[in-house]
C-alpha cells in the first residue's frame, strides 16, 4: 500500500488559484496511474482528474476542464494539481489517489484507485 500525502490546500477568493501536491511514498510511482477526486460537504465524492502512468494522458470533469492542469514528475514521486479561475462551487476536501494497478491505460474509474490520502481542504470565496 502506497502512503500519500497531500498539500497545496487553503482559502483563496472566486477567481483565484491554487495548486495541490501529492507526494507518494512508492518507489514504483513511474508505473501507477493517478488521480485527484473531491468531496463538497453533504455531497458524494467525485473525479476531477486523472493522469496516467506516463504522463501521457490526462482526464478532465467536464465542470473543471479548461481550468484545472494535472501533472506528474516521476522523479520526484509526486502528482500536481493545478486550479485556476476557482469558482465557490470547487469548495470541497481535495483526495490524491493512486491506481491500484501497474501500467493500467486509461480512461479511469474511481474503483480504479485503491490507495488514498487523508485530503486536503479547499475553500473558495465569493
Amino acid at each position: 500500500q502506497v502512503q500519500l500525502v497531500e498539500s497545496g490546500g487553503g482559502l483563496v477568493q472566486a477567481g483565484g488559484s491554487l495548486s495541490l501536491s501529492c507526494a507518494a511514498s512508492r518507489r514504483t510511482f513511474s508505473s501507477y496511474a493517478m488521480g485527484w477526486f473531491r468531496q463538497a460537504p453533504g455531497k458524494e465524492r467525485e473525479f476531477v482528474s486523472s493522469i496516467s502512468w506516463s504522463g501521457g494522458s490526462t482526464y478532465y470533469a467536464d465542470s473543471v476542464k479548461g481550468r484545472f492542469t494535472i501533472s506528474r514528475d516521476n522523479a520526484k514521486n509526486t502528482v500536481y494539481l493545478q486550479m485556476n479561475t476557482l469558482k465557490p462551487e470547487d469548495t470541497a476536501v481535495y483526495y490524491c489517489a493512486a491506481h491500484s494497478l501497474r501500467w493500467a491505460w486509461g480512461p479511469y474509474s474511481a474503483a480504479d484507485f485503491g490507495s488514498w490520502g487523508q485530503g486536503t481542504q479547499v475553500t473558495v470565496s465569493s
